[in-house]
């Protein structure tokens, strides 16, 4: 744990002060001896401690963690560690130089002005400059000064959680605004195929987990669709699973495929993974330009479902599967071809999605014969795409009696080939045929989450 600021431990030291006595700093210097603190009576046992500084040089030296507020005399001369500070560079009186001084070395600790009865002008500027209040030096008695020494602490607590709250506003938009960027866009442009996603992190207020897919199309027509799972779902998980989604991209379109772009990933993966304990599972299907075959390599992940025109979904071919990247260092992953036919559904999913608990009293795991025998009900229905998608992360949760703990990533290719029938044997389409769509919606696009 990072040892704090000296702000931090101002303002927590402020917060524990509720409740609890208080320490009042006194800057002020009187030649003539006139100011003097009136005695502060208790409130609710309550105490009020009194230090007193002639100058700014003593008051940094008193001015430790546990004062809660400083009481500023505004017609403290000048002196020259003032000016040698900056703060008498600053337009305007004397007095408001001081306190900016103040403000600067005490930002964590309430301040109360003290100014002249008839000097309400500079009274109302102190406060503008950040002082909590003011009072007036000829009517100041000991109530009055408790009461005010209690407003300052609160209303500096106040501004202080409300400055937190707004900075981790602030930063939750631009960690939103970022994690927004590193989703994935599916590359399909001419591609009869359709694709929809669906993208649930596993920690909270998140929008990356450690599942990461993306899918794209290689100038001969071939579709990449791959989905992965690094172990954890914390952001270093999250930022790893970026990492080899972007490297996966790059490799495919480079002209990688199969054994070659998984050893090359898992290179990837070595490098930038923070201990040797970190693995990530992976499936990667390489769809044909005619889109009847595909080549299928898995690297310790869960095979895809396939539901083809008439059958019943059921899992690909799993038995040649390789590791897990990142457990042996020599490992291979054997590509394995896969007819599909000519209308078919593909979905490819992590296992957040089949590992959500079932039962009456949640001891098993819906498993891939589970997650099977519900697709298989949910097509029953004609559910299909996006519907299809949704539909399965509703179920899984209600099987699950609330929020899934691990991340969940789902996508599903589909090709109609009625659909595709309608092309002109050059490639364009017939007249009146619709021109089938690269996505089932612009949603699909970037998943909601």
């Amino acid at each position: 744990m990072p040892v704090p600021e000296p702000q931090q431990r101002a303002e927590a030291a402020a917060e524990a002060s509720h409740g609890a006595d208080l320490t009042l700093l006194v800057i002020e210097d009187d030649p003539a001896g006139t100011f003097t603190v009136p005695e502060l009576p208790a409130a609710a046992g309550t105490r009020v401690r009194i230090r007193t500084a002639r100058n700014l040089t003593e008051a940094g030296r008193l001015l430790t963690d546990d004062v809660d507020c400083v009481l500023l005399d505004l017609a403290l001369p000048t002196g020259s560690e003032t000016r040698a500070s900056g703060a008498g560079d600053t337009a305007g009186p004397d007095g408001l130089a001081t306190l900016q001084h103040v403000l600067r070395i005490a930002p964590g600790h309430a301040v109360l002005a003290l100014t002249a009865e008839d000097d309400t002008a500079l009274a109302a500027e102190a406060v503008r400059v950040g002082a909590q209040d003011y009072l007036f030096r000829d009517e100041l008695d000991g109530r009055l000064l408790s009461r005010a020494i209690r407003y300052a602490v609160e209303r500096k607590r106040a501004d202080a959680a409300q400055r937190r709250l707004t900075e981790s506003t602030l930063r939750a938009q631009e960690n939103a605004r970022l994690e927004r960027g590193l989703l994935p866009t599916p590359l399909l442009e001419g591609s009869d195929l359709r694709f929809a996603a669906r993208y649930r992190p596993g920690r909270s207020r998140a929008l990356l987990g450690g599942d990461f897919y993306d899918t794209v199309r290689t100038p001969d027509g071939t579709v990449h669709a791959m989905i992965g799972d690094v172990c954890g779902h914390g952001p270093d998980e999250a930022a790893l699973g970026v990492e080899l989604r972007i490297a996966w991209r790059a490799l495919t379109l480079a002209g990688l495929c199969g054994d070659e772009l998984l050893s090359t990933l898992q290179q990837v993966l070595e490098h930038e993974r923070e201990s040797e304990e970190i693995f990530a599972t992976l499936c990667t299907v390489d769809i044909a330009p005619d889109g009847r075959r595909a080549g299928l390599c898995l690297a310790g992940h869960p095979a895809p479902l396939i539901a083809r025109q008439g059958r019943a979904a059921h899992l690909l071919p799993y038995e040649d599967g390789g590791p897990a990247l990142g457990l042996l260092p020599r490992a291979r992953w054997p590509r394995r071809q896969v007819d599909l036919g000519g209308t078919w559904s593909l979905m490819m999913y992590t296992d957040g999605l089949i590992e959500g608990r079932v039962g009456p009293v949640g001891t098993q795991r819906l498993g891939q014969d589970g997650m099977v025998a519900m697709i298989n009900r949910q097509l029953a229905e004609g559910l299909a795409g996006e519907d299809l998608l949704e539909a399965a992360v509703a179920q899984v949760r209600e099987l699950n009696g609330g929020e899934l703990t691990d991340d969940v990533a789902v996508l599903l290719l589909d090709r109609d080939q009625n659909a595709v029938r309608g092309r002109t044997p050059d490639g364009e389409r017939g007249r009146g045929v619709p021109r089938p769509r690269a996505a089932y919606s612009a949603k699909a696009q970037r998943p909601p989450l």
